[in-house]
């Protein structure tokens, strides 16, 4: 039972959680590349928003690892001969439930801990991609502007930016001068002052202007060291500013304090309890995914597998829409989130029972009879099909 579990979980848990990077993959290196980054930050605002996918996705994989293990074992008539000698479905539920604990005691650190930290580091990241603290590309052939006061242009780049030529520079002083260069040559050397960079020049011409001047000076050179004030990026908020970046006890502090606004008190108390929520709900899904994966006698359909997924989607969608109404005040964040779940719990509850205690029980049969014959019905039109007497 346990390695029958595991192959479809863990192979569930990696293929949704790739599927949920590859999308945001690709709308990060649009960002990234926009915002003129490094290509490495993609990897890193990625791993940031791992967690957030394994929040939903460790349920999911559970789900569907119980759930076809179970099916599996009923199409082979295998669960048939463990019925058959005394071992009933609570007790075959005691591996699916180890799995249930562990992956439960996982999920609570990563939506309590983990994830808020991870969150914050990922706006962080944003930040400053957008503050240009991590660096923008020189773009070849462009002028590239630094803040107010500089502009260049490179020519080409060559050794990944470490000889440069075709150079323009101009910048502005604060004293209102200003200094224009051209250059053949240009390297980027560090200083001791890490708030200043060091543009050597090579064989080129300065203009330099200023106030005190009668005309600008023009001055021709072999080697000319050009300091560039880096511009001052302002510096990130400080962590949990939002919700999704409070741990669970900052979300009880925070939900209990007198002295806090009442929207926060209620945004705080609707994001713990929502977390929660998901959490305990993942006790519910052994008990789901055996009523939904064993399917009737003599039956292939696969509707209890769609029906699982649409369910936990479902499901995990009015946990959001009862956190979004519990942080407005509008309802008690523990009705808005805790009537639903004991709602799915009866439900859950019930379908267990009838695959479990009823003889031929079967909590989807209606459906699989209806959506069968929706499936003959439409099979029976296709052109081609020959039509028996």
């Amino acid at each position: 039972m346990a390695r029958l579990i595991a192959v479809p979980l863990f192979s569930t848990l990696v293929i949704a959680a790739m599927l949920l990077v590859l999308d945001r993959m690709l709308r990060l290196f649009d960002f990234v590349a926009t915002e003129g980054g490094p290509v490495s930050v993609v990897w890193k605002m990625l791993a940031n928003l791992l967690p957030e996918y394994l929040g939903l996705g460790i349920p999911i994989g559970l789900l569907l690892g119980i759930l076809l293990a179970f099916r599996k074992l009923a199409a082979s008539s295998e669960l048939d001969v463990l019925q058959g000698v005394g071992m009933s479905y609570w007790r075959l539920l005691r591996v699916p439930y180890f799995y249930t604990i562990v992956l439960a005691a996982l999920n609570l650190a990563i939506v309590g801990y983990v994830q808020p930290t991870a969150r914050y580091a990922y706006e962080e990241l944003r930040f400053e991609l957008r503050s240009g603290a991590l660096g923008a590309s020189i773009k070849v052939g462009e002028f590239t502007s630094f803040g107010a006061d500089m502009t260049m242009r490179i020519e080409d780049s060559r050794d990944s930016g470490r000889d440069l030529s075709g150079i323009f520079v101009n910048f502005r002083d604060k004293e209102g001068g200003w200094y224009a260069a051209s250059a053949e040559k240009g390297q980027f050397l560090a200083t001791d002052d890490p708030n200043t960079i060091l543009f050597r020049l090579t064989r080129g011409t300065l203009v330099h202007n200023s106030p005190g001047f009668v005309r600008p000076r023009v001055l021709t050179f072999t080697s000319h060291d050009l300091p560039i004030p880096l511009p001052e990026f302002g510096r990130f908020r400080a962590r949990g500013d939002r919700n999704l970046e409070r741990t669970l006890p900052e979300l009880v502090r925070l939900g209990g304090d007198d002295d806090a606004s009442p929207e926060l008190r209620n945004t705080s108390r609707a994001a713990f309890h929502f977390r929660v929520v998901e959490v305990a709900t993942m006790f519910l899904l052994p008990l789901l995914a055996l009523a939904l994966g064993v399917p009737a006698k003599r039956s292939g359909s696969a509707l209890g597998v769609f029906l699982s997924i649409v369910m936990i989607v479902t499901y995990h969608k009015v946990n959001e829409y009862g956190e979004a109404v519990g942080g407005l005040g509008r309802v008690d964040p523990i009705i808005a989130l805790w009537v639903p779940f004991a709602l799915f719990a009866a439900l859950v509850g019930w379908m267990y029972y009838q695959i479990a205690y009823v003889p031929g029980g079967q909590p989807i049969g209606g459906l699989e009879r209806v959506a069968g014959k929706l499936v003959k019905a439409v099979t029976s039109r296709l052109p081609g099909r020959r039509r028996t007497a």
